[in-house]
Order: structure tokens, then C-alpha cells, then sequence
């Protein structure tokens, strides 16, 4: 098969009449299908093998096996669908194909627009019911690494590798990436690989303590609170956010770091805690650097090795196979079938542009699965920000309302909940912003 026919729509024609056949060669053919006929039912199974169609044609009456014979043979999970044609149809005949698993049944004549969409709509499903198959079987047989960091493309493959070098080693890693992109559950793998693994993974996201409370909740105090450093002892502490940290700790942490010695507030002496540090930024810290909100020699002491994770945009590829996961996970939580991924579908995930990356294309999949409990919904729906609807408000202030949340919302992402550096782009004031945040119905939890 060449490249150019590699995408087109493959039949198999079985009638014993060879004018038919040609007739049916002649008409798919102009419709851009990829035909091959045979004579009789008795080369079907070869054939398939051989061809892999994704439809069959077959008359009902033919010499030896006939059109409902073969039918009944083709009992592999991944046999393509049939559609019947005859000239002695009747309703009883017609009810027993359906009943014996026929996708349609026409009679002779038929008219052709009528036969080629009946055709198109099998191929389509059982192309979408094959991949869907393959993914199940790729999703079985991946490995506990391949199971947390899904997908195939060379992004998230080179990641892995490189997550599990760096799992056997002591080093510092610094991840960098967009919010959604996962460096939570990179951070916990490399703890998870490694010899640590049985000691405590402690995640701390910088940004969302008080810069008052930062060293007492980083530190410990004399008076009994147990600080973060101590707390992963043994173990892994994850720093997310790093560039949040408060300058006037940073030469408190750079020093704990060196020496796995820190003094809690109020304290009369040092603190030993054995932890490896795994530090994780949405943007590069350098600018913070020269502007002296960040220490260069902590810098240098987190970024040992660096990572970079790849946005969900810079992997499409992997798109399907990730809110397929996604979506039979939820099902499974909610105890649905999992709704079917039809081809629009596809379509409205691959033409998404994911500002939020895996962590927005999950919570699409369990707004769909939550849709599909109501027998209703779409992927197309599903985008839409209230996963509702996506009908224009009725009045002015609604209007507002409803540009206002999208704009807030978007900056919390963007900002990883730093709520100064929102207020800060947004142009408003600190109060304001919690104001606004009130009024509008926002969470910030659900937003992070």
C-alpha cells in the first residue's frame, strides 16, 4: 500500500455476479475507496488478513457460503462490520442479518449516495473501535513508569528516560515547565525509583504560604511545629514554586541544603534532616536572579540537572491516548460505560491549543463522563470553560461577569496561584482581587 492510499477507506466486495462486482469496483473507486471484490464468501478470511478492510459487501445469495454464513463466521473481536445486499430481501431476512450482527442491510437496486454513506458510517466506527482497541492494549501493557507519565511521542519518552537516570542518583533536579505540564508526579516518580522510597515525599508548593509563616512552616519552631526539612527526613522534599520562596529565607534553605542542617525558629541548636531536594519552577528563574529576588548560589545548588517538560501542545500525539486513560478512569469512578470517542471528538482534542496542559485535558475528560451519566455531552462541550454551554449571556453584566472569570481564572493558572503576581497582571490591587475572586464564584483550588 502506498502512502498516498495509506489513509483511504478499505472495502471488501463479495458477489458471484461480475457485473455487480465491477459495477461496485466502478462506484467506490470514484469515491475514493480502496476497493478489492472477490466472486465468493469461501476467500473472505485471506483476504482479511491480508487487506485488513474496514468493510465488507457481500450479497446474501451466492453459491457455497453465502452473504449470512460468512456473517456468522467472522467472530474475532476486530472483524470488520458487513453490510448485506440482495435482491430477494424481505423484512424477516433483513431482522435476522441485524439480529446475526450485520451493520445494514439494503436491497437491490439501491441508490448509491444512500449505499456510500451507509459504507462511510462502518468504516468510520470500526476505525474508531480499533483504535480505541489499541489504545486499551497499549494502556495494559505499559509499565508502572509508562502508567504515571503517559504517552509515546519523543518528548515524553526522552523524559522518562531521563527520569529514570536520574532516580539511581542523589543530584539536585530542578523541573521546568508550564502549569498542568506534571511536575508534582515527575518530582514523586524520581522519589518513587529511587532508593528512598520507603521514606516520606513531602510536596510544598512556596507559593501558597504566607511569606510571614514561610520559615516556620519551612524551619519548624522550638515550640513544637514540625517543619517541612524535618519532616522529609529520609525521603524527598518538593519545592514547587521556588520562585516564590521569600528572599530573607533563601540563605536559610541554601545553607540546609549544603549542610542537611537548619535551625528551627526559637531553637538552641541545629536540626539533621537527610533529604534530597527536587525543585520545580513555570518559568525560568534567571530573570529573578538579575533582578535579586532570587540568590544565584541557591539557584545553582537546585539546578543541578534540569528538566523541561513538554507542553501538551508540543505532543498532540499523545493526546488521544491520555483522555482515553483519562476518560476510563472516571468512568470507572462514576460507574459509566465509558462514553465512545467519536470522530469529532478527535477532531475538537487535536485542534485544542491546551493552555493548561494534562491537567485541563482531565478535567475535560471527567466533564464528559459526567455529561454522558445525563446522556448528553461532547468533547466540543466539554472545552467549553463551564463544561455546560456555550450560549452568549443575555445581558450586558452577564457579559462582564463571564469575561471577567475567564480572565481571572486564566491568570491564577497562569501564575500558579501567586496571588500578588495576579493582582500584579491583572492591574488591580490585592484587595480588589480578592474581592473580585468572592463575587465571581472562583476557587482557586479547582483552578490549580
Amino acid at each position: 500500500m502506498t502512502a498516498q492510499t495509506a489513509d483511504r477507506f478499505r472495502i471488501l466486495v463479495v458477489d458471484d455476479d461480475r457485473e455487480m462486482r465491477d459495477s461496485l469496483e466502478h462506484l467506490l473507486d470514484a469515491a475514493g475507496w480502496q476497493v478489492e471484490t472477490l466472486p465468493s464468501a469461501q476467500q473472505v478470511e485471506s483476504r482479511i488478513a491480508a487487506l485488513h478492510p474496514d468493510v465488507i459487501l457481500t450479497d446474501v445469495r451466492m453459491p457455497g457460503m453465502d452473504g449470512m454464513a460468512l456473517l456468522r463466521s467472522l467472530t474475532e473481536r476486530d472483524a470488520p462490520p458487513v453490510l448485506l445486499i440482495s435482491a430477494h430481501g424481505d423484512i424477516p431476512m433483513a431482522v435476522e442479518a441485524m439480529r446475526q450482527g450485520a451493520y445494514s442491510f439494503m436491497e437491490k437496486p439501491f441508490e448509491p449516495r444512500r449505499l456510500l454513506t451507509a459504507l462511510r458510517h462502518a468504516a468510520e466506527q470500526h476505525r474508531l473501535a480499533q483504535n480505541a482497541a489499541r489504545l486499551r492494549d497499549r494502556l495494559a501493557s505499559l509499565s508502572d513508569l509508562d502508567r504515571v507519565m503517559l504517552g509515546d511521542s519523543k518528548p515524553i519518552r526522552d523524559l522518562r528516560e531521563d527520569v529514570l537516570d536520574l532516580s539511581g542518583t542523589e543530584v539536585s533536579v530542578m523541573l521546568l515547565g508550564e502549569t498542568g505540564t506534571g511536575k508534582e508526579l515527575v518530582a514523586r516518580s524520581l522519589h518513587d525509583l529511587s532508593t528512598r522510597s520507603a521514606g516520606p515525599f513531602i510536596p510544598v508548593n512556596c507559593a501558597t504560604i504566607p511569606v510571614e509563616h514561610f520559615e516556620t512552616a519551612m524551619f519548624g519552631a522550638a515550640d513544637g511545629a514540625r517543619g517541612m526539612l524535618a519532616s522529609a527526613d529520609g525521603g524527598t522534599l518538593f519545592l514547587d514554586e521556588i520562585g516564590a520562596c521569600p528572599p530573607a529565607a533563601q540563605a536559610k534553605l541554601l545553607r540546609a541544603i549544603e549542610t542537611r542542617e537548619f535551625m528551627a525558629l526559637g531553637a538552641s541548636g541545629p536540626t539533621r534532616s537527610d533529604f534530597r531536594i527536587v525543585s520545580a519552577s513555570n518559568e525560568r528563574l534567571d530573570t529573578a536572579v538579575a533582578s535579586g529576588k532570587f540568590r544565584e548560589d541557591l539557584l545553582f545548588r537546585l539546578n543541578t540537572v534540569v528538566l523541561t517538560l513538554p507542553a501538551l501542545r508540543d505532543r498532540r500525539d499523545d493526546i488521544p491516548l491520555l483522555y482515553v486513560h483519562f476518560v476510563e478512569q472516571y468512568a470507572a469512578l462514576y460507574e459509566i460505560s465509558a462514553p465512545p470517542t467519536t470522530s469529532e471528538d478527535l477532531a475538537a482534542l487535536l485542534s485544542h491549543g491546551w493552555p493548561g496542559n494534562v491537567r485541563e485535558l482531565r478535567h475535560v475528560a471527567e466533564r464528559r463522563v459526567l455529561a454522558a451519566r445525563r446522556g448528553r455531552g461532547s468533547v466540543a462541550e466539554a472545552l467549553a470553560l463551564d463544561g455546560d454551554s456555550t450560549e452568549v449571556p443575555e445581558t450586558l453584566r452577564e457579559a462582564v461577569a463571564a469575561f471577567e472569570r475567564q480572565l481571572v481564572a486564566k491568570a491564577i493558572q497562569t501564575h500558579g496561584g501567586r496571588m500578588d503576581a495576579v493582582a500584579e497582571a491583572l492591574g488591580i490591587g490585592r484587595r480588589t482581587l480578592n474581592e473580585k475572586i468572592v463575587k465571581l464564584g472562583l476557587k482557586k483550588a479547582d483552578l490549580l
